[in-house]
């Protein structure tokens, strides 16, 4: 299915989840923050937030610095 992330299409399997999809893009930790639809979904629910077709997902990772 093609879902939308940070503006760029992508397929991805049918009914992945958020955590599945952050592995699969080697993004992690508790410096990621992610919205789907418009809607921040809560690190909690990621492992059981299954993604639709045309979903629209922005992840921001959040970076330190001085």
């Amino acid at each position: 299915m093609t879902i939308w992330i940070n503006g760029q299409a992508r397929e991805v399997p049918e009914g992945i989840t958020l955590t599945a999809l952050l592995a699969s893009l080697e993004v992690g930790g508790p410096g990621v923050a992610v919205e789907v639809n418009a809607e921040v979904v809560r690190r909690a629910r990621h492992p059981e937030y299954q993604l639709s077709p045309q979903d629209r997902v922005e992840i921001v990772t959040f970076v330190g610095g001085g």
